[in-house]
């Protein structure tokens, strides 16, 4: 009977010896940290630095190894994205420049037909258009036809346009606009 009570006092111990191990295991990191564990019967406290120390390097190379993978993943989006963003950029100059050449072809056109016209004809449909349109017209019909036209306009729009056109030679005119 002894024997029994000897054996169940010891294998009471060893339960409760495995699951203080393993509660320990199971606590969070930072907190398993802050609690210390009674040493093993058969380590010592050399035996757990040494350990410790032993697996520090192969943890933190795995961290940067973790890293690495997320920093390779990352760029990999980075370069898609920039890929993405060049073909964006070619597709947008490749329109521009089409919507650029049109845009000479029509004023060419516009040009034209404007050159064509009698002057007070060309005038009364110069004073309903926009105002810089009409100058950017004026400007590039030959100066004896942009002459009778202006004279043929009313004082007021044809001071605005003189004065838009000569704010757009005036070397002092900023070319941006605000």
């Amino acid at each position: 009977m002894m024997n029994i009570d000897r054996f169940l006092g010891r294998s009471r111990n060893i339960l409760l010896a495995s699951a203080a191990v393993a509660s320990m295991l199971a606590m969070p990191g930072a907190f398993a940290q802050d609690v210390t564990a009674p040493p093993a019967a058969n380590a010592t406290a050399n035996e757990i630095q040494q350990f410790c120390t032993n697996i520090a390097d192969a943890a933190r190379d795995q961290r940067y190894v973790l890293q690495r993978k997320e920093l390779e993943t990352l760029q990999a989006n980075v370069d898609d994205r920039i890929a993405t963003l060049e073909k964006r950029r070619e597709e947008y100059e490749d329109w521009l420049k089409r919507r650029n050449d049109f845009l000479k072809q029509a004023e060419i056109g516009l040009v034209g037909i404007y050159k064509t016209m009698k002057p007070d004809a060309a005038a009364g449909k110069l004073e309903m258009v926009r105002p810089e349109i009409a100058a950017a017209i004026v400007m590039q019909l030959p100066a004896r036809q942009s002459s009778l036209i202006l004279s043929e306009m009313s004082d007021e729009k044809a001071a605005a346009l003189t004065n838009i056109i000569s704010s757009a030679s005036d070397p002092n005119t900023s070319k941006e606009p605000s």
